[in-house]
C-alpha cells in the first residue's frame, strides 16, 4: 500500500464521494493493468487521458484525479474522482506532499552528462546500507519524477532522483518537488544548449537544483568546472575533481582494460567503469556513502560490483574475441571527446571509433561535430561516421594516417567493421539516442542467447 484514502482527501479534499479505499499505485497510462491505482489524466499534445478514463477503472482504477472544468463522467458512480484545476500540477503536488510523508533522505542528481551512471553507482553504494528507491529507466523529467517519488514505500530510506531538463526552470521544479538533502551537478556540457543559448545557460540551469535544497543540504559538484565555481565559497559545497583545489582530489593510478584504479585524498578505489569522468561520478557516490555512514570496504565493494543502466560504456564481446564499448545511450560533445579519451588510453593495438550525430547542439552543430576529430590522436586506427553532421569530423581526418569513412546507412557501417575485428580490436559506438547505434550490434557482437 502507498497510502490511503484519507491521504489523497487530505490533499485534495473537493471530492465526487467519500469513500474508503487504499491505493497500491498511481498510474498515468490507461492501458496498464494496475489494480487498486489511482489514475491520472494527462493532457497531452495528442490527446487527453481524460477520454480513457473507462479504461483506466477496467484496468484496475479505484479513484482519479480530475479537471473540475470537465463533465464528471458515468464511470464516477464507481470510483472517487478528485476535483483539481489541473491534473499535472495535481500530480506533482501529490508527490512532494508523499515525500514530505515518508520523509526518506533524498539524493538529487544533474548535470549535462553522467546522471544515469551516477544514480546507477550513487544506488549501488548506498544499498550497501538502506532500502532505496531510484529513478527507473528515464522518468527523470515534470511528469516521470513526480511517478518515481509516488511509487516510493513507506519503508523507503533514500530517495536517489534523476532530474533531466531542456530549458530554464524545469530542474528548480523538479528540485521544489524532490526537497533534495544532497544535489549533485555532475557536469556541464553542451547538451540543449540550442534552448540554452551557451555553457553559462546550462550551468544556471543545472544550478536550479538548489532551489528546493534544504536549508543544511549538501551541494556536491565538479570541482574542475569554472562555470561552478561560484559555488564554491559555500561551507556545504563538496567539490570533486582532479585538480589540487578540490575538497575531494581525485588521481587515476592506473587504467586497467576492464576497470580503473584511483584514488580518493590518497585513499585508494578500484571500480569496474572505464574512463576519467567516470572516476569523478564515482567519488559522487563515494562522497554519498561516507555522508551517510556506509563502510569503506562497502563503498569499495559496491563500485566493484555495482548496478548499472545498460549502453552507458557498457563493455561487451565483439566477434573474433574483440570488445565493444556501447556507450551509444547518448552524447554530447563533451561526452563523445571523453569516451573517445577513454578508448584511446586503453592497451588495443586496433581502435575503431563508431560515431554518429550528436543531437540539440543548435546552429553550431558542424562546428561542434568537427571539434570532435582534436580529441582523436593517432593511437585510434579507424574512425566510421554516419549522420547528417558526423561526416565533419572524417572530413576533418583527411589527411591524417587514421582511416576515416563516412556511412550513409548501419549495414554498410556494420559490414565494414566485421573484418576489422579480431583479439586485440576495440570498439566504441557514441551518438545521440536518436541514432539507435546500438542496432550494429547484431553484426558485431556476441550476442547472448535466451
Amino acid at each position: 500500500m502507498l497510502f490511503s484514502s484519507d491521504f489523497l482527501y487530505e490533499v485534495f479534499p473537493d471530492a465526487t464521494k467519500q469513500q474508503e479505499f487504499i491505493i497500491a499505485e498511481v498510474n498515468t497510462d490507461s492501458r496498464k493493468e494496475a489494480p487498486d491505482s489511482l489514475f491520472v489524466p494527462i493532457r497531452g499534445e495528442r490527446f487527453d487521458a481524460h477520454a480513457f478514463i473507462e479504461q483506466a477503472v477496467a484496468q484496475g482504477a479505484v479513484a482519479s484525479l480530475w479537471d473540475r472544468t470537465l463533465p464528471i463522467p458515468e464511470v464516477a458512480s464507481s470510483i472517487v474522482l478528485f476535483l483539481v484545476d489541473d491534473t499535472l500540477e495535481a500530480l506533482q503536488r501529490l508527490a512532494k506532499a508523499h515525500r514530505e510523508a515518508i520523509d526518506p533522505i533524498v539524493v538529487g542528481i544533474t548535470g549535462s552528462n553522467g546522471k544515469t551512471t551516477t544514480k546507477d553507482l550513487v544506488t549501488s553504494v548506498l544499498k550497501e546500507k538502506y532500502e532505496v528507491l531510484a529513478t527507473k529507466g528515464n522518468l527523470n523529467n515534470h511528469i516521470g519524477l513526480p511517478l518515481t517519488v509516488l511509487s516510493m514505500q513507506p519503508s523507503c530510506e533514500v530517495l536517489v532522483l534523476e532530474m533531466g531538463m531542456s530549458n530554464f526552470g524545469e530542474i528548480e521544479l523538479l528540485s521544489q518537488i524532490a526537497q533534495p538533502d544532497y544535489a549533485i551537478i555532475t557536469n556541464i556540457g553542451e547538451s540543449h544548449i540550442e534552448f540554452l543559448g551557451s555553457r553559462e545557460g546550462i550551468a544556471k540551469a543545472k544550478s536550479e537544483i538548489t532551489a528546493g535544497l534544504a536549508e543544511d543540504g549538501v551541494l556536491i559538484i565538479d570541482g574542475d568546472e569554472p562555470l561552478l565555481a561560484f559555488h564554491h565559497d559555500k561551507e556545504t559545497t563538496i567539490t570533486c575533481g582532479f585538480e589540487e583545489h578540490n575538497k575531494q582530489q581525485l588521481k587515476i593510478e592506473q587504467t586497467l582494460d576492464a576497470a580503473t584504479a584511483f584514488s580518493v585524498n590518497g585513499e585508494n578505489y578500484t571500480f569496474s567503469l572505464l574512463g576519467a569522468h567516470n572516476v569523478r561520478n564515482a567519488d559522487y557516490a563515494i562522497v554519498l556513502g561516507k555522508e551517510l555512514g556506509v563502510d569503506q570496504q562497502l563503498i569499495q565493494h559496491a563500485l566493484l560490483t555495482p548496478s548499472m543502466t545498460g549502453m552507458r560504456m557498457e563493455q561487451l564481446a565483439g566477434k573474433n574475441g574483440s570488445k565493444i564499448i556501447n556507450d551509444a545511450y547518448n552524447a554530447s560533445p563533451t561526452s563523445m571527446k571523453a569516451a573517445i579519451g577513454t578508448v584511446q588510453s586503453l592497451p588495443f593495438a586496433r581502435r575503431i571509433l563508431v560515431l554518429g550525430d550528436i543531437y540539440e547542439i543548435g546552429t553550431e552543430s558542424k562546428r561542434y561535430h568537427r571539434d570532435i576529430a582534436e580529441a582523436i590522436t593517432a593511437d585510434t586506427t579507424h574512425v566510421f561516421t554516419i549522420g547528417e553532421d558526423a561526416d565533419e569530423i572524417t572530413d576533418a581526418l583527411k589527411d591524417t594516417p587514421i582511416t576515416a569513412v563516412h556511412f550513409r546507412d548501419k549495414e554498410s557501417l556494420a559490414e565494414a567493421v566485421l573484418p576489422l575485428l579480431q583479439q586485440d580490436t576495440i570498439v566504441l559506438l557514441k551518438a545521440s539516442r536518436g541514432m539507435k547505434l546500438e542496432s550494429i550490434l547484431d553484426t558485431i557482437a556476441v550476442m547472448e542467447e535466451n
